[in-house]
C-alpha cells in the first residue's frame, strides 16, 4: 500500500478544513479566526495529547497562487517564520510529494520540536493544497536536544475568490509527543497562530519582489523537471507511530518571562 496521499486524501482534508463541527473558536480580529478542537471533558491541568488546530484568514490583496508559493519556498520561509530553526527538503518521492525536516522554537519553557514529513500538493481549479504527515526515515532518527513531534495530517488549503484575493486556511492535527500545560496551548491558540498567520500574510505581499530578485523561475513545485531532489522509493518509509517515541511530561511548567533559559 502507497504512502502518497491519493485524491480521496485531499477531499478529506477539505472536508476537515470547512467543517464547524466539535470547533471552538478561540480568537476572531481583523479577519483573522483561530479554533481549536472542543476537547471531550477537562483532565486538569494537562490537555489531550492530540491537538487540533485550525486557523483561517481573509486575504484580500494577494492572489491565491502566491499564497501557494509562499508556503512551498523553502528558501523564503526563511524570511518569515518566526519559529523555524531549521528547514530542509530530503528526497523527491514523485512529482507531487516528497520527505523533509523542520524543527521549531516553542514557547519557553516548553522544549523545542521537530519533525520528518511526507509532503505532497495539489492544485484542482481554484484550490491549492499542501498536506503532511509524520514518517520514520532510515537516516533521519531523533535528534539530540529536540523532542520528535507528531503530524497526523496538518496542511493548507487555499481558494481563490477573485484574481488577487482568496481564503487562507491552516490545519494542525498533532501529538507534541507530552502533556503540554493548558496556558501553553491558550498561548498558541490566541497569540501565536494569529501572529504566525499575519506574518504569512505579510510573506504573500512581499513574495512577488522578492522572488523576482532571487531565481524568479524556480519553483519546482509547480515544474517538477526543475526538482534537484534525489529520487526515493516512497516504499523505503513507514507512517510514524506516536506511541514508538519518548512521551514528554511538560504540563508542570509555568511560563517565564522572554530571556530565562527554557532547559
Amino acid at each position: 500500500m502507497s504512502l502518497l496521499p491519493d485524491d480521496a486524501t485531499f477531499a478529506e482534508f477539505k472536508k476537515q478544513c470547512l467543517s464547524t463541527d466539535n470547533w471552538a473558536n478561540k480568537y476572531d480580529k481583523n479577519g483573522v479566526k483561530v479554533w481549536v478542537e472542543s476537547p471531550p471533558a477537562d483532565k486538569g491541568n494537562h490537555v489531550a495529547k492530540v491537538h487540533k488546530i485550525k486557523c483561517s484568514m481573509t486575504i484580500d490583496d494577494v492572489s491565491a497562487a502566491s499564497m501557494y508559493d509562499v508556503v512551498h519556498d523553502g528558501v523564503y520561509r526563511k524570511e518569515w517564520d518566526p519559529a523555524m530553526m531549521e528547514s530542509y527538503d530530503v528526497a523527491r518521492l514523485s512529482a507531487n510529494a516528497d520527505v523533509g525536516y523542520y524543527s521549531w522554537r516553542c514557547i519557553k519553557p516548553i522544549k523545542n520540536r521537530d519533525v520528518v514529513t511526507l509532503r505532497s500538493w495539489q492544485v484542482k481549479g481554484d484550490e491549492y493544497f499542501v498536506i503532511n504527515f509524520s514518517v520514520k526515515h532510515p537516516k533521519h532518527p531523533p535528534c539530540n536536544g529536540f523532542v520528535r513531534a507528531i503530524s497526523i495530517l496538518t496542511g493548507y488549503f487555499i481558494k481563490a475568490t477573485g484574481p488577487n484575493s482568496c481564503t487562507f486556511i491552516y490545519l494542525s492535527q498533532a501529538d507534541p509527543k507530552g502533556s503540554l500545560p493548558k496556558w501553553v496551548v491558550n498561548q498558541a491558540s490566541q497569540v501565536f497562530a494569529p501572529r504566525v498567520m499575519k506574518c504569512i500574510h505579510k510573506a504573500g505581499q512581499n513574495y512577488p519582489q522578492w522572488k523576482r530578485q532571487n531565481s524568479p523561475g524556480q519553483k519546482p513545485w509547480l515544474h517538477p523537471e526543475q526538482s534537484t531532489l534525489a529520487p526515493m522509493d516512497p516504499g523505503e518509509l513507514s507512517i510514524q507511530r506516536a506511541d514508538s517515541l519518548e512521551n514528554m511530561d511538560e504540563s508542570h511548567k509555568v511560563a517565564l518571562p522572554d530571556g530565562e533559559d527554557s532547559s
